[in-house]
C-alpha cells in the first residue's frame, strides 16, 4: 500500500528488482488479478508493478471527484516513489487510456495498449434517459435522481458509487484523438475483432495515429482478447519487450 492525496492505494510489486520495470493498469471494474496472467510470465526478467486503481480492488475510492489526470499523477507519484526508470506501461481498456495519457506527459520506454479507448464515446440517448431528464425538472423528484441513475445505463454505471459514476462519465467523455500522434515511444496495440466495448475500427485508427506503433489483431476475440488468447499474448509481449 501507499498513500496519495489521503487515500490508500494497493499495488503488487514483485519480479526481478534490477530488471526493466513494467507497470500494469487494469480496466474499469477490474483489479490486480486481471493483469497477473500476463505479468507472471515476466517475473524472472522484469520488475513488475500492478496497481489496484483507486476505486477498485483493495484501493480506496477517491474522496473527491477525480478526473483522469488525477489517476495519471497518482501513477507518476508511485513511479517516483519506487525510483523507476525506463518504464513500460501495459494498460487494458480504462487502464489503457490512462497509459496513453501518461505517455503523453511523462517518459515511457514502451507502451502496450489492450483494447484501449482513446476517443469520446458517442452513445444514443435512450427513451428512458429522455424521460428521466424530463422528470428531473419536476419539483420534488430530484431526491430520486441517484435511485433512477442506478437503474438505468450501463452495468458499469449501475454498479458504481456516485463519485465513481462521475469519474466514469469523465472517462467516457475524454477524447485523446488529437493528441495520440504526439506519443514518441514504440507502441504495441492488441485488439479483438469482436470487441463490443471499443470497436476494432478504433484499433486501426489508433495505429494510424501513433507514429511508431503496430497492431496485432485477434480474429473473433472480444474486449478481453488478451486473456482469450493468453499464450499468444505472452509470446507477442515477449517479442516486443525483448
Amino acid at each position: 500500500m501507499f498513500e496519495y492525496n489521503n487515500i490508500k492505494i494497493n499495488y503488487k510489486e514483485y519480479g526481478k528488482k534490477d530488471g526493466n520495470p513494467i507497470i500494469f493498469l487494469h480496466g474499469w471494474g477490474q483489479n490486480i488479478e486481471m493483469m497477473e496472467p500476463i505479468a507472471n510470465p515476466f517475473e524472472d526478467t522484469h520488475h513488475l508493478i500492478i496497481i489496484d486503481l483507486p476505486g477498485f480492488g483493495l484501493s480506496d475510492e477517491p474522496t473527491s471527484n477525480w478526473d483522469l489526470s488525477n489517476y495519471v499523477e497518482m501513477i507518476n507519484n508511485l513511479v517516483q516513489k519506487l525510483e523507476l526508470k525506463n518504464i513500460t506501461i501495459i494498460g487494458h481498456s480504462f487502464g489503457g487510456k490512462l497509459a496513453i495519457m501518461y505517455a503523453l506527459k511523462y517518459p515511457v520506454y514502451k507502451l502496450i495498449l489492450l483494447a484501449s479507448p482513446f476517443k469520446q464515446k458517442i452513445t444514443k440517448v435512450s427513451t428512458k434517459v429522455k424521460i428521466l431528464k424530463t422528470l428531473k425538472k419536476i419539483p420534488g423528484l430530484k431526491k430520486f435522481e441517484n435511485f433512477a441513475k442506478s437503474h438505468m445505463g450501463s452495468t458499469d454505471y449501475k454498479n458504481a458509487s456516485p463519485i465513481m459514476r462521475d469519474i466514469l462519465v469523465k472517462h467516457v467523455n475524454t477524447d485523446l484523438s488529437k493528441e495520440v500522434n504526439q506519443i514518441k515511444c514504440p507502441t504495441l496495440i492488441i485488439w479483438g475483432t469482436k470487441d463490443d466495448d471499443v470497436p476494432y475500427e478504433d484499433a486501426k485508427e489508433l495505429e494510424s495515429l501513433i507514429p511508431d506503433s503496430g497492431l496485432v489483431t485477434y480474429e473473433g476475440c472480444t474486449h478481453y482478447a488478451y486473456l482469450e488468447r493468453l499464450n499468444q499474448t505472452i509470446s507477442v509481449l515477449k517479442s516486443f519487450l525483448n
